[in-house]
């Protein structure tokens, strides 16, 4: 081989190792103003809620709001959390209880606060807020119309959601309506990447959800067991952080006290990294006479925030709590 040959192929080799090809693929998630990089979540709320309307599937409409009122109550609520640094807030109203994406939107562009919402159905309340399609479909049926909407957007809005939102009764063995939304839930994570996250309450009922999604081949990292606090035994919540599961205390809203002794535990016990806090709050309902009573979203940062830290919180959990977990939680899988 000539000198010239060698000299050449060395300055490719050299050149290469100068510029290396790039193979980082930036994650992103589907907020309700399009997709967002995960890493531009930044300060995050996991469960709040715009708007919701409780009358029940069979008698829920648009027609039953309207959105510019819902605007003007809500919008104020936004712009006061945005001064302690929220970025993004993650609207947990499920389909058939007012989930109204482009209501979403208008609050988003109008706050500067990143929103997502969601796919999937509420089975709670014994069904109430189930359509009448939910009974007579299959657990595949329904994951084609979740997965429909990740795809080409809910609805005819475009809006595509950026996570799972079910709900399932409290019960010591699942019902099989809810072990079809559980499934449904599976099988849409798995063709979506979406994470899951379940309305529940105690670890004897979200065990049963792992379960079955694990027996799908979906990791309980991709789950998130949500009111959680309503688990009374605290070492159930280290059986469930070591199984990967994120475990969400998200009533923040309405009560500060029960969820000293939970966080102070899993701090203690070092599952603080799968740990989601929220406040369950908010919201417009149509039902009341000016949408009601707003509960605020500010409970974490004005209240629990200075009792925790006089207990040894650091900047570095809050830090944990409202940024990286939720990054980490909710990236597409």
């Amino acid at each position: 081989m000539s000198r010239f040959l060698i000299s050449i192929i060395l300055s490719l080799i050299l050149a290469s190792c100068q510029n290396p090809p790039s193979t980082t693929i930036e994650k992103t998630i589907n907020s309700v103003t399009g997709s967002v990089s995960i890493d531009s979540l930044g300060l995050t709320l996991i469960h709040e809620h715009m708007l919701v309307d409780f009358i029940g599937a069979d008698s829920i409409s648009p027609d039953r709001w309207n959105r510019d009122s819902v605007v003007i109550k809500v919008l104020p609520f936004l712009l006061e959390v945005k001064k302690y640094g929220v970025r993004t807030i993650l609207d947990c109203t499920p389909s058939f209880l007012a989930k109204d994406p482009l209501l979403l939107q208008e609050l988003s562009k109008k706050s500067g606060i990143q929103i997502l919402t969601n796919t999937g159905y509420y089975g709670a309340v014994g069904g109430k807020y189930l359509p009448k399609h939910a009974y007579s479909e299959s657990a595949e049926e329904l994951s084609v119309r979740w997965i429909a909407e990740f795809e080409n957007g809910i609805e005819n809005t475009g809006i595509k959601p950026g996570f799972i939102k079910i709900s399932v009764n409290e019960a010591d063995t699942l019902s099989e309506m809810d072990q079809k939304l559980v499934r449904a839930a599976g099988l849409t994570h798995q063709k979506t990447g979406l994470t899951i996250a379940s309305h529940t309450g105690t670890w004897k009922t979200a065990a049963q959800e792992v379960k079955i999604l694990q027996t799908m081949g979906v990791e309980p990292s991709g789950f998130v067991w949500v009111h959680a606090q309503n688990e009374l035994d605290f070492n159930t919540y280290r059986e469930a952080a070591e199984m990967g599961v994120w475990i969400s205390l998200d009533g923040i809203g309405w009560a500060v006290d029960p969820y000293m002794d939970r966080l102070l535990f899993a701090k203690e016990f070092g599952f603080l990294d799968q740990i989601l806090i929220s406040h369950d709050a908010g919201w417009y309902d149509p039902a009341k006479p000016g949408g009601g009573e707003f509960q605020p979203f500010t409970n974490i940062f004005d209240k629990l925030k200075p009792e925790l830290n006089s207990k040894g919180f650091t900047e570095e959990d809050w830090n944990l709590l409202l940024i990286e977990n939720p990054k980490i939680a909710f990236k597409n899988r």
